[in-house]
């Protein structure tokens, strides 16, 4: 299996914002669709994510790109088998994790 690995404040924004992308260009759901979905559409590529570094990961963002990843079809198991989170901060890593299986429950 291949590693990808994502820096969201190197590649993506320092200041990450917003739930969709009408709240502006770094949002979770710009971010979901920019960096996350392509990686995981392809087969055996893991995806690392580094969290550390971006400014002001709020819930709308994190659930957004992570939890919207349920939502637009990709498996729970998949989820959890395919993207690894760094971060020195364990409750972003555990918030995440809740976004991701909270919305799994819902189906």
């Amino acid at each position: 299996m291949s590693t990808v690995t994502i820096n969201i404040a190197n590649q993506f924004s320092r200041y990450p914002a917003g739930r969709y992308t009408v709240d502006g260009p770094y949002s979770g759901e710009a971010f979901r669709e920019k960096f996350l979905v392509p990686q995981l559409r392809t087969p055996d590529t893991r995806v690392v994510i580094q969290l550390d570094g971006a400014r002001g990961l709020a819930s709308s963002f994190l659930e957004e790109a992570f939890g919207g990843l349920v939502r637009a079809g990709f498996p729970q198991t998949l989820l959890q088998d395919r993207i690894v989170l760094e971060s020195k901060d364990v409750s972003l890593i555990k918030e995440i994790e809740e976004y991701i299986g909270r919305v799994e429950l819902q189906h």
